[in-house]
């Protein structure tokens, strides 16, 4: 069953599922696979450095050549760019068909953007945030909820994305934040939304990046194994603005330095170091694996274009199933 939206038909595609441009995660072809299911696939480039281990112009155009023929965009974080504006400039030069930026003023990129004829997607957090986002013209607006894995902020999903619906009309809204099944899609769309976008879900799948010892975490941990911290950052080097934090599985690392950034920077460039370490060899102990409250619902890792098309049909479903299920027939003689 199709699902058809103001979002499937501005970006041209079939299924109301984006995935999240989740840095270092989701490469050229998982995005690929997502949009040859119908979907629209994201390419995460993150803060677009290279000493991360992605988001190089390379690392850039390589992931572009793996997506094959499918169109797919491409996302940042918006306050990196400000130190790499240049990054936007070479990814633009691959033709995505949209661009998502989250967590900062798009002010300075959005008619770039739209003049390179890429689709100006905008993440926000908050109901001002949303209100900014429109006025600098985002074509689609992603209300992210607190319950999102990565970064994010404190707005719970359920009641944040109508009220942005509601505020930014006739802009298109996708929701964001714990949605990992067709019964998230289904609610999305009964809150006003035009698609989902979704994270950590992919992260499962067998196209996305990452070691395989974090999509075995991700798939034998639960929603109530999750915290929001900025210790991985502090960890990593990385200076986040306020009020975003991490959501992330709770491990070793986090049971010790969560709420002890200042300790934690003091370690200095050693423990930078060992922490990549960690990263690269997949020790989930230490290294950081950004995941969602929505973990309960992963048990197995299908490739992405099955998962795609797995949401939407149990997303038909559960909208097919409500009337029966909730209202009742009318009284006789009534």
């Amino acid at each position: 069953m199709a699902l058809s939206t103001a979002i499937t038909h501005l970006l041209g595609i079939d299924h109301p599922v984006l995935l999240a441009p989740m840095g270092g995660v989701a490469g050229g072809a998982l995005a690929g696979a997502v949009s040859a299911a119908g979907g629209l696939g994201l390419i995460g480039a993150g803060y677009a450095d290279p000493a991360l281990g992605f988001g190089s112009d390379d690392w850039v155009r390589s992931e572009f050549g793996k997506a094959g023929n499918h169109a797919v965009g491409i996302g940042f974080i918006t306050w990196a760019l400000e130190r790499r504006p240049a990054a936007l400039d070479h990814a633009l030069g691959f033709r995505p068909k949209a661009v998502m930026l989250s967590f900062g003023d798009v002010a300075p990129h959005a008619a770039k953007i739209r003049d390179a004829g890429a689709v100006l997607i905008c993440q926000v957090q908050t109901l001002r945030h949303a209100l900014a986002a429109a006025a600098n013209g985002a074509q689609i607006i992603v209300a992210q909820g607190t319950e999102a894995g990565g970064h994010g902020a404190d707005r719970a999903t359920l009641p944040l994305v109508p009220a942005v619906v509601d505020a930014v009309a006739p802009v298109p809204v996708a929701a964001a934040g714990g949605i990992a099944d067709g019964r998230g899609l289904a609610a999305a769309l009964m809150l006003g939304a035009d698609a989902v976008l979704v994270g950590t879900r992919f992260w499962a799948t067998r196209e996305a990046l990452g070691h395989a010892n974090q999509k075995a975490l991700i798939e034998r941990s639960g929603g109530d194994d999750t915290l929001r911290t900025s210790a991985f950052d502090t960890a990593r080097g990385i200076a986040w603005p306020e009020p975003y934090t991490g959501r992330a599985i709770r491990n070793a690392f986090a049971d010790r330095w969560h709420e002890r950034d200042d300790e934690l920077r003091a370690e200095g460039e050693a423990m930078r170091e060992r922490f990549f370490a960690a990263q690269r060899a997949g020790d989930t102990d230490t290294a950081v694996t950004f995941a969602g409250e929505g973990l309960d619902l992963i048990a197995d890792r299908p490739g992405a274009g099955e998962l795609v098309r797995r949401i939407v049909d149990e997303a038909a479903d559960a909208l097919t199933a409500v009337p029966g299920r909730c209202l009742d027939p009318a009284p006789a003689g009534g």
